[in-house]
């Protein structure tokens, strides 16, 4: 019995080898002293898209788009694919859901090189953001929550996210009012660089507020 769904992955990986060998061959291939040609690396990531491409598209009508977008009308999913043929390129369902499915004749291989590109692009773009922690407590003098306020101060610069806490030990927990204080006095301290994104609330033994970056200003012409 046929594996459909492993035939229809060999295929799409025939269609993009060959697209990356006509236009990246010294990254795919080299010689060992044996004079074998074996792989050396892969010239791009390719994300795993479910698509119909080609043979695989066996709907009886579909909507075609050309190469270029133009509307090509509605036809039999073989003479598409034949018309995808005689230009050297491929013909894939971009919208199944469609009545009648919608294909578009494109080259497929250079699609999914530009599609793993962009989002190999996007995912180095997004920026990490850290959950720094400061510890704080209900004798703290000046001199250590100047120290703290300055180093928190340092996080939120930064762009990341600060978690700010006391720990009430023993009979500390009857004082629960001065924590708060504390934490207010601490938010305002650090008002210039940074918002309060979670109020200051007891949770077991510990009090705990978390602070967040201002967003940068925006210049109004």
């Amino acid at each position: 019995m046929v594996n459909r769904g492993k035939t229809r992955k060999k295929r799409e990986t025939c269609v993009l080898l060959a697209w990356t060998i006509k236009k990246c061959p010294r990254f795919l291939f080299t010689r060992n002293p044996k004079n074998r040609t074996i792989p050396v690396r892969r010239c791009f990531a390719i994300a795993n898209k479910e698509l119909q491409i080609n043979e695989e598209i066996r709907d009886k009508e579909v909507r075609v788009i050309g190469a270029d977008g133009e509307q090509l009308g509605i036809m039999s999913s073989r003479d598409a694919y034949n018309m995808a043929q005689e230009k050297s390129l491929d013909l894939v369902k971009i919208a199944p859901q469609a009545q009648p499915p919608v294909c578009r004749i494109m080259d497929y291989g250079k699609y999914r090189f530009e599609q793993a590109k962009r989002e190999k692009e996007s995912r180095k773009n997004q920026k990490t953001i850290e959950v720094k922690e400061t510890r704080l407590s209900l004798n703290i003098d000046t001199h250590d929550f100047d120290t703290k306020v300055n180093q928190t101060k340092k996080f939120l610069a930064a762009g990341n996210r600060v978690k700010v806490s006391i720990r009430f030990r023993g009979r500390e927990m009857a004082h629960a009012q001065l924590g708060h204080g504390i934490m207010q006095r601490f938010a305002e301290a650090c008002a210039d660089v940074g918002n309060v994104e979670k109020p200051a609330k007891l949770e077991g033994r510990s009090m705990i507020m978390f602070m967040s970056a201002k967003p940068a200003p925006t210049n109004k012409q």
